[in-house]
């Protein structure tokens, strides 16, 4: 193989890597604003389930917990803010849990939603029951409690799974119920609303 042959192999690689390299850009720039898109609506759409009598959603700001970064919104119905929603992450017993709590103006839970996480198959995935979801209705921040035993005023574990069951719980509801209260609330919650 001569120098010459040398550098017309050179020379074809670097045309089909900028050519490769072109399409790439190209197809990026047309994909990424529709990508974007399908998120925020993937977003707003889950922000929805969560309060559905909502009828706007404003991004308050970003916070951290466990070095991971989330988000929270006001929910607003017309110009009146009806309550929050945020993002939070509990270190469970194989995985961060990922998790949306809305929370009503008075900083009572409202409902949460499992975004995603790895805990064990049959055991603590059964954080996205129903079941498990549903104990978190009418409960404030002292309520946010994972007892083993029986109990509708704190939250059951789920058999098995305590330590993802307190991950939800006590790490990630309720410091995000703790973040909105410093937050939104200047440290406490508006009093005259007692727990369901």
């Amino acid at each position: 193989m001569t120098g010459k042959d040398i550098i017309k192999i050179t020379f074809n690689l670097v045309v089909v890597y900028l050519v490769g390299g072109l399409i790439l850009s190209f197809v990026y720039a047309n994909a990424s604003p529709r990508i974007f898109a399908n998120n925020v609506k993937a977003e707003q759409d889950t922000l929805k389930k969560l309060m559905p009598e909502a009828d706007k959603f404003e991004k308050m700001g970003e916070w951290t917990i466990h070095e991971k970064h989330a988000k929270y919104f006001a929910v607003k119905k017309g110009e009146e803010t009806i309550g929050y929603i945020i993002q939070s992450f509990g270190k469970g017993y194989s995985s961060y849990i990922n998790i949306f709590s809305a929370v009503d103006k008075y900083l009572i839970v409202q409902k949460i939603n499992v975004l995603s996480h790895g805990e064990t198959p049959g055991l603590g995935d059964e954080i996205e029951t129903d079941w498990f979801k549903d104990q978190f209705k009418g409960k404030d921040m002292e309520h946010l409690k994972v007892l083993k035993t029986d109990t509708t005023e704190y939250i059951q574990a789920i058999s098995g799974a305590t330590i993802s069951s307190r991950a939800v719980t006590e790490d990630a509801v309720k410091n995000s119920v703790e973040f909105l209260m410093k937050t939104v609330k200047g440290g406490h919650a508006d009093g005259g609303h007692k727990h369901n």
